[in-house]
C-alpha cells in the first residue's frame, strides 16, 4: 500500500496541467474520489479508480481539495477529486436568535462557515435531522433556512 504524506501542488498549477496533460494522453492518471465528508480527514485509507489502495497521511496544515495532485512521476499521477459538499443557510431574524443558533450550532459541534449574516452548516446527512435540532428557532420561523449545493458555499 502506497502511503502519500503530503500534496504535491494543484493540477490547475500550469507546470503541473502541462505535466498530467501528457500523463492524461497515456491514460496514466488515476483518481482518488473523496466524499465531501471526508474531505476534512487528515488520514485517509481509500482505493483509487484503478483499484491501487493507498492511505494518506497528510499534515494538519495541509488540506485535502479537488484537484489535489498526490503523485505525480514520470509515468503516473494520481489526483484528488472532492465531492460537491451541501450546506445549510441559516439566517437568523434577530440578534437573539442568532445568540441561540450560534450556541447550537457550536454545542452540536456542526461544521460552519459564516457569510452575509448566515451560518453555513456543512451537511453529511438530510437537511431535516439538522433543523429538527433546532426545534422552535425554525418552526417559529426565528431562522430561516435553504439548501445550497456547492463546492465553496458563499
Amino acid at each position: 500500500m502506497r502511503v502519500i504524506h503530503r500534496i504535491l501542488g494543484s493540477r490547475q498549477d500550469t507546470e503541473m496541467a502541462h505535466r498530467l496533460h501528457h500523463l492524461a494522453h497515456h491514460g496514466a492518471v488515476d483518481v482518488l474520489v473523496v466524499s465531501s465528508t471526508d474531505v476534512a480527514r487528515r488520514r485517509i485509507r481509500a482505493t483509487t479508480q484503478s483499484g491501487e489502495e493507498i492511505a494518506l497521511a497528510l499534515p494538519r496544515d495541509e488540506p485535502l481539495f479537488d484537484g489535489a495532485v498526490l503523485v505525480l512521476e514520470a509515468d503516473r499521477a494520481l489526483v484528488a477529486r472532492v465531492g460537491t459538499e451541501r450546506w445549510l443557510r441559516l439566517v437568523p431574524a434577530s440578534q437573539v436568535a442568532a445568540l441561540e443558533l450560534g450556541y447550537h450550532a457550536g454545542n452540536l459541534h456542526w461544521r460552519v462557515r459564516f457569510a452575509d449574516g448566515a451560518i453555513l452548516v456543512a451537511l453529511d446527512g438530510p437537511a431535516d435531522a439538522y433543523l429538527v435540532r433546532l426545534g422552535a428557532l425554525v418552526t417559529d420561523r426565528q431562522v430561516t433556512h435553504t439548501i445550497l449545493d456547492e463546492a465553496a458555499p458563499c
